[in-house]
């Protein structure tokens, strides 16, 4: 059994540490507010450009001879999967469930697949996957912009339409609620608006100049804001995860202090116990 300095020495460290998880519970608790009012605010933006440009594809725009390069599909030779990931750790299982998801979509490919990360969770992972990186964006903070963004969805756009690249992918982590982020895996490029209908059908629109040349125009920032939005969903998810994991992290602190503090009582008595034992074995020679 160790000894009672000992206990309380871990009694101490273990105080400490939950001192220090449950400080990082309450500033991810923080973030994760501000993140979940960015998200939720930008949704609804989001929501009605993918309707806009359904409206359009269901009036034929996009089909004639000045269709948008980024609605046009290549022959597949080369696939880029743009994967959004944490920073940091400290968040849960979200990091190895994304890097998880992208790595089995490389591995279902049957062409050459290259990646651009955001985030250094995913750079280190594609890193140590050996696959081909066409940039890395870390860095981006808990409170991503638009501006910030735009980076990506232009070196994206750019690498499709020189045809370096034939088909563009997104895995990002969708937030539900505090407790559940879902894994995501969608086409990005090319855009297919055909297929972008909500449910509860489309409205009838008349769009001037004509509807193709609105479609060539809102087709950039369609992309811009899938990126965004993205990136958005994958910072709530994160601060929310990781809120969870310090909180777990703290509850299972303090449950190991009162385990500890438990064992610190029964090595006291047993400490007391062996000294009155000495004690009456001392008098009892004595006497004899």
């Amino acid at each position: 059994m160790p000894s009672v300095r000992e206990i309380r020495g871990r009694i101490k460290s273990v105080k400490n540490t939950a001192r220090v998880t449950n400080a990082m519970q309450m500033v991810a608790a923080s973030k994760m507010r501000r993140a979940q009012e960015q998200v939720v605010a930008s949704r609804p933006y989001a929501q009605k450009l993918r309707s806009v440009l359904a409206g359009l594809a269901a009036q034929g725009a996009g089909d004639g001879d000045n269709t948008h390069p980024l609605l046009q599909s290549h022959s597949i030779k080369n696939v880029l999967l743009l994967e959004i990931t944490p920073d940091r750790g400290l968040a849960g299982g979200l990091p190895s469930n994304i890097n998880r998801a992208a790595g089995q979509f490389m591995m279902r490919q049957d062409v050459p697949v290259s990646a651009i990360t955001v985030g250094r969770k995913g750079r280190d992972f594609m890193i140590r996957a050996n696959r081909t990186l066409q940039a890395s964006f870390p860095g981006l903070g808990d409170r991503p912009s638009l501006a910030d963004c735009l980076p990506i969805s232009a070196l994206i756009a750019q690498l499709y339409t020189d045809g370096t690249v034939d088909e563009v992918h997104i895995t990002y982590t969708r937030f539900i609620n505090t407790l559940f982020q879902e894994p995501v895996l969608a086409q990005l490029l090319p855009i297919k608006a055909g297929e972008l209908e909500e449910p509860g059908g489309l409205a009838d629109y008349e769009y001037e100049p004509d509807a193709e040349t609105v479609l060539n125009t809102l087709v950039p920032r369609f992309l811009d804001t899938q990126v965004y939005q993205a990136v958005l969903e994958s910072n709530a998810s994160e601060q929310s995860s990781r809120m969870v994991a310090m909180r777990n992290a703290t509850d299972a602190a303090e449950e190991m202090v009162d385990a500890l503090t438990l064992e610190l009582n029964k090595a006291r008595q047993a400490m007391i116990t062996a000294e009155l034992l000495d004690l009456v074995g001392g008098v009892a020679a004595l006497e004899g």
